[in-house]
């Protein structure tokens, strides 16, 4: 009962402030109430149609209610009280119908049919008045018969231009029965002016491309020409060829300036580098060679428009760079060809960082804090070396036999980034990888808790590269860390490593000294990267395969080395892992509106340890629950399979698993300001590979897995900041694996105490 009365007042409220909406609508004028746009077309233009719209509607939380018109309603219009200025700016006002503006939106969307081939095309606009004082514009798309190319011709004035548009016309993206679409055909201008640019073309712009399309009488075939004009500097010219140029001398400039300034250039000193010469003010800061490798041109080769947006590119990737432009001036010696200059300026070479937060893990709170330092050209080739410091501290409850009650971490690492690195320098300038750098990693951590004290010491060198914006490629040449045990808990040992009644072969696994030597490779892709502007569908996709310990056992086999008393080989006495494990992790983000969007989610990962490993690491184990997994359960909460926890003390080293299934689909919407909100549904779990007896219930089965699926709900609160965004999401069960009968679907019998759970996180889960 008191739900509902709950649910009337909200409803009351929405009433009362939707009435005073009027207030803040001028007389003889309308509130845009909705925006419909209707087509019977089978090719469906409705979407694209959309976004020609110039005037939308109010927007609408989760696109169902306009909250924030009905917050600047409930506001006066005395713009000298501070709650009125506040609600009218969290909120947002009426958009008042602009019939001019309609009419605008009518004749893009029209032309936009037209660009699509249906030349016959037409939109009506119907307003109809709706509760006095609101309108409601829908727009009829008239699509008709859609016209298609039948024919292609090209009319070429100049024959150097023509044997290189002809060579490349493979590449064309004009083809017989294609509709005839002026997207296509601007698309085409683009692709043959880049090809001519990149074959010394250097002046040649779009505009000598045109289109002639001729159309018969009562039919919708069409016949396209090409043309490319003569080249002409100014319109009174008389045509002549288009040049081809080649490039002539290429310039390095450090630090005078980014603008070519003859009085500067006189100023600096002079360096011949190779096929370069290097200019520079006051003492050179980055080794000359360091400038040749992230170098695409050469002189005395044509023109490329090509290598020179990837020359830009390298060097703005250079951390001891601030400033990079690129400059082309014509030779004063020989007008064909074109000299270089790449102008840049040096970037502040140290810093340090510090960072304080506070932490909360299961209630226990605890504060944290670290220092970085970073060189950003170490070695004046813009290595980048950081050194960071750390040091964190947490007080625990709910321990009994034990003399500490904290938990106290500190470590440090060591990083190195190479730009390119050894791999790419044996690789020839023309194949090589728009961007790659080599990584170098020293890592030292060390935890002292109640129960044990554990340190970590990891290497690792890794080499990325990526030949597109939207893709990077990431390979471990090695990785190796070296766990070890320093102390142990007599009661910890003697109640879960010892104990005949609780011997745990998992726990007892991950507490022993243990080597682990990886290899692996990762890939990612995003489809926003480097594309701007309103995009209805984005895609993520990471994906990471490893393996570790396969090198040492063929060496151990070879040698036919002895294996120790738990049947397993060794590295100067220390066991190592072996395994292999491969994740997928995909996203697919789908923009509804400016201010609302539908996100879904997939994570795969599968774990399989083998040989010298019965267990897989605790490292590499999977877990779920928290705010990046199931947000239904608290960190590492959840599975394996149907497993439930007893002992919440040492169960979190049971709810892990050798396998991970996580299914996510999140309703996003803008509320205002800085302030979004989120509805979501979570399924997933983990299971193990092998049957252990330690987690009843935990093991994969493909007939049955299903059943072990679990399903969470909830909604979140973000603020996005410039670079950070806060969020608090609160997740409750709706199908715990874990229990059976009515305890199973909480959903049905919600228990807050049992089935709520509360994250507070930064950045988006996915």
């Amino acid at each position: 009962m008191m739900s509902l009365r709950k649910e009337i007042y909200l409803l009351l409220i929405l009433l009362l402030a939707s009435c005073s909406v009027s207030k803040f609508i001028p007389e003889n004028e309308y509130m845009l109430n909705r925006v419909d746009i209707i087509s019977h077309n089978k090719e469906n233009y409705v979407a694209q149609a959309r976004s020609y719209v110039r005037q939308n509607p109010n927007s609408k939380w989760f696109s169902l209610v306009k909250v924030p018109l009905y917050v600047y309603s409930a506001s006066g219009k005395d713009s000298t009280k501070w709650i009125n200025r506040s609600l009218q700016k969290i909120g947002e006002a009426p958009v008042i119908y602009d019939s001019k503006q309609a009419e605008l939106t009518r004749e893009s969307i029209e032309t936009m049919l037209k660009n699509n081939g249906y030349l016959h095309a037409t939109v009506d606009f119907e307003p109809k008045v709706v509760s006095g004082n609101k309108i409601n514009a829908t727009y009829y798309l008239h699509e008709r018969e859609q016209y298609k190319i039948v024919g292609i011709t090209r009319e070429i004035e100049d024959s150097l231009v023509e044997s290189y548009v002809v060579a490349d016309s493979a590449e064309t993206l004009l083809k017989k029965g294609m509709p005839f679409s002026i997207n296509t055909l601007n698309k085409e201008r683009e692709r043959v002016t880049a090809m001519l640019r990149n074959v010394g073309f250097y002046k040649f712009q779009k505009e000598y491309i045109s289109f002639i399309a001729d159309t018969a009488y009562h039919s919708t075939d069409i016949n396209i020409k090409m043309k490319i004009a003569a080249f002409k500097e100014n319109v009174q010219d008389v045509p002549t060829s288009h040049q081809q140029y080649h490039l002539g001398n290429i310039y390095f400039v450090s630090d005078a300036g980014l603008r070519l300034d003859d009085n500067e250039l006189s100023l600096c000193d002079t360096m011949h580098i190779g096929n370069y010469d290097l200019l520079y003010r006051n003492k050179l800061f980055i080794r000359p060679t360091v400038l040749s490798n992230q170098t695409y041109i050469l002189p005395g080769e044509l023109y490329s428009q090509n290598r020179i947006d990837r020359t830009y590119n390298s060097f703005s990737q250079l951390s001891a760079l601030k400033y990079t432009t690129l400059r082309i001036k014509e030779n004063e010696d020989d007008n064909s060809l074109l000299d270089c200059y790449i102008m840049f300026e040096r970037r502040k070479r140290r810093s340090v960082t510090f960072e304080v937060e506070g932490t909360n893990t299961a209630g226990d709170l605890g504060a944290a804090c670290s220092m970085t330092f970073s060189d950003r050209n170490l070695f004046k080739g813009s290595e980048v070396l950081s050194l960071r410091l750390f040091g964190a501290y947490e007080a625990i409850s709910g321990l009994s036999g034990y003399i500490k009650d904290s938990y106290f971490e500190y470590g440090a690492e060591l990083g190195l980034r190479i730009p390119g690195g050894i791999v790419s320098h044996m690789i020839p300038a023309e194949k090589r990888f728009l961007k790659s750098t080599t990584q170098f990693s020293l890592q030292f951590n060390s935890q002292e808790r109640p129960e044990f004290e554990r340190q970590i010491l990891s290497a690792s060198w890794s080499y990325l590269w990526s030949k597109k914006h939207s893709t990077q490629h990431k390979l471990d040449i090695l990785d190796v860390s070296y766990i070890y045990m320093p102390w142990i808990s007599d009661t910890f040992k003697r109640e879960y490593l010892d104990s005949i009644s609780n011997r745990n072969s998992i726990l007892k696994y991950n507490y022993e000294n243990l080597l682990i030597t990886k290899l692996g490779y990762s890939f990612s892709y995003n489809s926003a990267t480097g594309k701007k502007g309103f995009q209805p569908m984005v895609f993520s996709l990471r994906t990471n395969i490893e393996s570790s310990g396969n090198v040492l056992t063929g060496v151990n086999s070879l040698l036919s080395a002895k294996k120790n008393s738990d049947e397993q080989y060794t590295f100067m006495d220390i066991a190592y892992a072996q395994y292999i494990k491969g994740d997928v992790d995909l996203t697919a983000h789908m923009n509804i509106d400016s201010r609302n969007s539908f996100v879904m989610h997939l994570g795969l990962g599968v774990a399989y340890p083998y040989g010298n490993s019965t267990i897989l690491p605790f490292e590499k184990r999977y877990f779920s629950g928290g705010a990046n997994s199931m947000r239904g359960w608290t960190v590492r909460g959840l599975g394996p399979g149907s497993f439930k926890n007893h002992n919440r003390d040492i169960d979190f080293i049971n709810q892990s698993g050798d396998m991970k299934l996580d299914v996510n689909l999140e309703y996003r919407s803008h509320l205002f300001g800085k302030l979004h909100s989120a509805l979501f549904i979570d399924a997933g779990n983990i299971w193990t590979i092998r049957n252990y007896k330690e987690q009843p219930g935990g093991q994969f089965d493909i007939k049955t897995f299903y059943q072990d699926i679990a399903f969470s709900y909830g909604m979140g609160l973000r603020i996005e900041l410039d670079f950070f965004v806060f969020r608090l999401d609160c997740g409750m069960k709706a199908v715990n694996p874990a229990y059976s009968g009515k305890d199973r679907y909480p959903l049905f019998n919600p228990d807050l105490s049992r089935d709520f759970a509360l994250h507070f996180a930064v950045g988006y889960p996915f």
